[in-house]
C-alpha cells in the first residue's frame, strides 16, 4: 500500500488565474524558449488552462506583449537617492543592461510597442525628468535618452549573438577563430585574440561600463558647455 505524501488538492484549490499570473508565465516562457515560442495555446498549456481562458485577462496578443514589456521594465532600478544626473543615468543603465540580459527578447520588443503601460511611461518620464532637472535642453535630453538606450539595447543584442553558441568556452572560441586565420595574415586580429581575449578573458560588464562612461563623459561636456 503506497504511503500518502499529503492531502490531495481539491479541484477548487488551484491558484486562480489573474492578469499578473498570465503575464509572468508569458515572460518565463519567452525567457526559456524565445519570443517566437509564445502562443496563446502554449501559454495556456503552461498555466493548465484552455487558451480561451486567457482572454479574460488579456484582450489579445498585442495586449499580452504590452503587459510583458511593462513587467520587464518595472524590474529596472531607477535611483531616487541621488541628485547627480550622471550617477542616476549610470545606475539606470547598468540595471537595464542586467534586466535585458535576464530577458534577452525584451530589448528587441520594447521599442516596437505602440502602447505603453504605467511602468514604461514612468520609466520614460523618469529618464527625461532626470536629464531636464540637471539642465539638459529638450533637444539634448532627447538625444541623450536615444543614445543611451540605443547603446543599452545594442550591447544586449550583441551579447545575445555572442552567446548563441551555447556553453562553448571562450578558449575554444578563440582557438577556432585562430585556426581560421592564416598564420602570416591579419596580425592585429591575432594579437587581440591571443593577447587580450584569450589571456584576460571577456568581461562583458567591464566592456559595458567602459562604453557607458564614454557616453556620459561626452554629455557632461556638452552640458558644461551649455551652462557656460
Amino acid at each position: 500500500m503506497p504511503v500518502p505524501t499529503g492531502p490531495t488538492p481539491s479541484p477548487g484549490s488551484r491558484v486562480p488565474l489573474s492578469r499578473e499570473r498570465v503575464l509572468r508565465a508569458a515572460v518565463l516562457l519567452a525567457d526559456e524558449d524565445g519570443l517566437e515560442s509564445l502562443t496563446m495555446r502554449e501559454l495556456g498549456l503552461r498555466l493548465g488552462v484552455e487558451a480561451m481562458s486567457l482572454y479574460n485577462h488579456v484582450a489579445n496578443k498585442d495586449d499580452l506583449l504590452d503587459g510583458m514589456v511593462d513587467l520587464v521594465v518595472s524590474e529596472i532600478d531607477l535611483p531616487t537617492d541621488t541628485v547627480d544626473w550622471r550617477e542616476a543615468m549610470r545606475g539606470r543603465a547598468i540595471s537595464a543592461q542586467s534586466v535585458f540580459s535576464r530577458h534577452p527578447w525584451a530589448s528587441g520588443l520594447i521599442d516596437s510597442r505602440e502602447s505603453s503601460g504605467p511602468a514604461r511611461l514612468h520609466y520614460f518620464d523618469w529618464v527625461v525628468g532626470t536629464l531636464r532637472r540637471a539642465g539638459f535642453s529638450l533637444e539634448l535630453a532627447a538625444r541623450a535618452f536615444s543614445l543611451l538606450d540605443s547603446y543599452i539595447y545594442g550591447f544586449g543584442r550583441q551579447q545575445l549573438n555572442m552567446s548563441a553558441g551555447g556553453d562553448i568556452e571562450p578558449e575554444e572560441v578563440g582557438q577556432a577563430f585562430l585556426r581560421a586565420l592564416p598564420a602570416d595574415e591579419y596580425p592585429y586580429l591575432r594579437e587581440i585574440v591571443v593577447e587580450y581575449a584569450m589571456s584576460s578573458g571577456h568581461d562583458a560588464s567591464a566592456d559595458f561600463e567602459f562604453g557607458l562612461d564614454l557616453i556620459l563623459d561626452g554629455f557632461q561636456r556638452l552640458l558644461d558647455r551649455a551652462r557656460s
